[in-house]
């Protein structure tokens, strides 16, 4: 697949004098304010947004109801840009009725649907007045309709299935309380151009294919020449096919024999060719129009054996990743730069999948294109979420359809889109809630949309629902599903292997603990306790249950640190946290390195959420402020393309996995040390290893030795041989690709009697806003925590074998701010102060 062009538009915002004001809901007649009663604006907004940049509400402020209430905007403007002859409305959030100098212009029920209107002939020279009205939904909800055939504990009101709107801001429990009402995209001028193309981009026996259709008003027709599609490869080669002309325009199909292909990054280059059309009209002018960026790629969803694998370019994908949502879940907007950032932040951490979930919205087009140049997958549910949706009603199906064919036309061409998903969660929860089993699967999902898909995005295979395969849709050994065996169904860490799991679209949801930067964020700041109702607001849920995340947290601090969290929450709250992040960590850690060892039946697993919406203790292992957590970090390790991760194998001993998923073979070196008392080296050894490209290989440890010791305790002869084990892969010069720890006794042992002095040394430099600090220790120190206020760091929550050193680069966060803090270990007794040293 690759990028779709059509004609450049020449597109500028609408300028204007934005106001807006509430309204009792469904009042006849004009907006109900006076001009004293409209508040000034900047731009088109989601209400939230609009009142939030003028100070006058945020999340931090009682919460409110912003479907309570009509919202009424009003632009006025004088004469449009020259030749701009449409106004073109991107989103409106969601029961809309627009007019123009006092005319209707547009009605919309539809939040994802963009419209374009011409206006050339409502306008006046000056004096415009654009108003547009936003009735209230809750008005909109208690109209009676039929009920649901099963509910969903996610939303309050049931009824939401029959309004096209995003279920974000409407989810207690699961997003903060702001929902999404007024223009949330751009409100622009653009000029009806005379011709528009598509560009569709596969491979077909190894040779890239890049077919142009071109449809165009029959003068403009006339008045080209000549027209080429050119593509420019990575090397700057342009390849070159004259267009012919057809009855509706002009048509091309350029060949690339053995295209350079586009990759996700853990795999491969993901390599783009620029398209463009190239024009000589018979006025003897020369044009040429941008058409995006091309990506030769094929994309296979294997379900052999029950299972759900990607395959890309024929080879299987270990997708890793997380569920994806707005940066700003107020005005579900986001410049490039700080999507650029996010996206490289998931790129550092070894992840090469997002999902983006029904719950939620399209994203911008920036994201996507993104993506792209970045290697990452997207796994795009389109917007339903685990409701009955009214599908027996023409004018719903009708419109949710009209909703599909405008997501695809932005979809489609972007080689990033793997996986087009009809729903999330929709057949689980109707199994969940025990409606008869012909009832799970509906035709709208089953039928329309493959169908739609085939036509629309031939080169991106579809999948029903998000959790679905097997004797129910949740079944984890079959297909795909919500794997939470691990996390809020509170089941042992071995589960992760014991459930068969064969790809999770979302997994391990837990009450992630903030660095103490987010913590300061939240009303009441460092005070706040996790049993204070600030706390509480802010941490997931599902309605109705009599359990939240934390406790899932909890229990998990319980199993690893064998301390009462309620009892330790009481006398130490700073070190509950500190064992909670860990928890978090060492969870993580453990099932993704499950999922990813040779002979693993696994072939992915998505995080819930990758990103906090509001300061707290959420889903996200990064917070709202994009400031890592211990999950993030623990990750890291382990979903790199390079990686090695250890698994007890039982009376097998411990066994190594060396990862490479990249293109090219490597030479490496496995070496293992074994360590007791602290600093105490029991045993150590190593051996060359040739890792195939895409390949894991499996090795037991003992193998490296010359003699048998039981370095997991499990034959139980006697006392634990050792207490911690470092694996690493060398490189041929000796540096480290990666490594990984094993505990035989747990992390409780060494957490539970914290030591006064475990020979660590620190020496930290800075260098304008960047620094570097170097921490050498004797002893092992596990769950290093550092804490430096004002800067981020490229590593935390990391261990420390005997005798070893480790640098961690820093990066100043805020302006001014000191490069002075402190670290922490589960096994130290108090902190060291982290200052640069002279």
């Amino acid at each position: 697949m690759g990028l779709a062009g059509s004609a450049p538009q020449a597109r500028q915002p609408l300028a204007a004098r934005w106001r807006l004001c509430a309204g009792e809901p469904d009042r006849d007649g004009a907006p109900p304010c006076s001009d004293r009663g409209w508040t000034p604006i900047s731009h088109p907004q989601t209400v939230a947004a609009a009142l939030r940049e003028r100070g006058d509400w945020s999340l931090d402020a009682p919460a409110r109801d912003f479907d309570a209430h009509d919202w009424w905007f009003s632009a006025h403007f004088d004469a449009p840009p020259e030749q701009a002859d449409q106004l073109s409305f991107d989103g409106l959030a969601t029961l809309a009725e627009v007019s123009l100098n006092g005319e209707p212009l547009l009605a919309s029920d539809n939040m994802f649907l963009a419209h374009r209107v011409p206006v050339a002939d409502r306008l006046r020279l000056a004096g415009n007045e654009l108003v547009l009205r936003f009735r209230s939904v809750q008005s909109a909800l208690a109209r009676r309709r039929p009920r649901p055939r099963w509910r969903t504990p996610m939303v309050a009101h049931q009824q939401l299935r029959w309004l096209r709107t995003t279920l974000l801001g409407r989810t207690p429990g699961w997003s903060p309380p702001a929902a999404h009402v007024g223009p949330w995209r751009d409100i622009a001028w653009s000029t009806r151009e005379p011709w528009h193309g598509h560009v569709q981009a596969s491979v077909v026996d190894g040779r890239g294919r890049c077919q142009l259709r071109l449809e165009a008003d029959p003068d403009w027709v006339r008045s080209v020449e000549s027209a080429q599609l050119v593509l420019v490869g990575p090397d700057g080669r342009e390849h070159v096919q004259a267009l012919s002309s057809s009855t509706v325009g002009f048509e091309a199909t350029l060949q690339i024999a053995q295209p350079a292909l586009w990759w996700p990054h853990t795999h491969g280059q993901p390599t783009l060719y620029r398209a463009a059309l190239r024009l000589q009209t018979r006025d003897g002018n020369r044009h040429e129009a941008a058409l995006g960026s091309v990506g030769f790629r094929t994309v296979e969803i294997d379900t052999s054996g029950d299972g759900f694998a990607l395959r890309v370019n024929g080879e299987r994908v270990f997708c890793r990743g997380a569920g994806w949502l707005p940066l700003d879940p107020v005005s579900l907007r986001s410049t490039p730069d700080a999507c650029l950032a996010a996206l490289q932040q998931v790129r550092a951490c070894g992840m090469n999948m997002l999902r983006l979930a029904g719950t939620g919205v399209m994203e911008e087009e920036h994201f996507y294109a993104t993506c792209d140049a970045l290697g990452l997958l997207v796994w795009q549910d389109f917007l339903f979420a685990s409701m009955d949706y009214p599908f027996a009603d023409a004018a719903f199906a009708d419109g949710a359809a009209r909703e599909v064919r405008h997501q695809l036309a932005q979809l489609a061409p972007h080689p990033c889109v793997a996986v087009l998903c009809g729903n999330s969660e929709v057949e689980q929860q109707a199994a969940m809630w025990g409606v008869p089993r012909e009832q799970w699967h509906a035709p709208f999902f089953h039928q329309t949309l493959p169908a739609l898909c085939r036509e629309l995005a031939p080169g991106v295979p579809y999948w029903p629902s998000s959790a679905h395969g097997g004797a129910f849709p949740h079944q984890a050994s079959t297909g795909t599903t919500s794997y939470y065996g691990v996390g809020a169904y509170e089941r042992g860490l071995d589960d992760a292997r014991r459930s068969g799991l064969r790809f999770a679209s979302e997994c391990l949801a837990f009450a992630n603990v903030p660095e103490p930067s987010a913590l300061e964020r939240m009303p009441g700041g460092l005070a706040t306790r996790v049993h204070h109702p600030q706390w509480k607001a802010r941490s997931p849920r599902d309605l109705g249950a009599g359990w939240d995340f934390d406790d899932t947290r909890d229990h998990y601090v319980r199993e690893l640190f064998g301390v009462d969290p309620a009892r330790l929450r009481h006398a130490d709250h700073d070190r509950y946290l500190a064992l909670g992040r860990m928890a978090i960590a060492e969870t993580m850690r453990s099932a993704f390195s499950e999922w990813r060892r040779a002979g693993s039946a696994c072939n992915g697993a998505l995080l819930l959420q990758l990103r906090d919406l509001w300061a707290g203790a959420g889903w996200g292992v990064v917070d709202d402020a994009g400031v890592p957590k211990s999950g993030w970090h623990a990750l890291r390790r382990v979903l790199q393309p390079i990686a090695v991760v250890v698994t007890d194998e039982g009376g097998d001993g411990l066994v190594a996995h060396a990862i490479n998923d990249t293109a090219g073979s490597l030479q490496v070196q496995l070496a293992f040390t074994a360590w007791r008392d602290g600093d105490v080296r029991v045993a150590e050894g190593a051996r060359p290893l040739e890792l195939p490209p895409r390949s894991t290989v499996a090795v037991p440890l003992v193998g490296l030795l010359d003699h048998f010791m039981d370095l997991n305790h499990a034959w139980r002869f006697g006392p634990a041989a050792c207490e911690l084990v470092q694996v690493r892969l060398l490189d041929a010069h000796g540096g480290v690709l990666a490594q990984a720890f094993h505990f035989p006794l747990g992390l409780a042992p060494l957490a539970a009697s914290p030591q006064r002095d475990l020979g660590l040394q620190l020496h930290a430099a800075g260098n304008g806003d960047g620094g570097e600090l170097t921490i050498a220790t004797r002893r092992c120190a596990i769950g290093v925590h550092l804490d430096v206020p004002g800067w981020t760091t490229d590593d935390n929550h990391f261990h420390l074998a005997p005798g070893s050193t480790h640098h961690v680069r820093l990066q100043r966060a805020r302006d001014g701010a000191p490069l002075a803090g402190s670290l922490q270990a589960l096994n130290l007794s108090g902190s060291l102060p982290i200052e640069i040293t002279p």
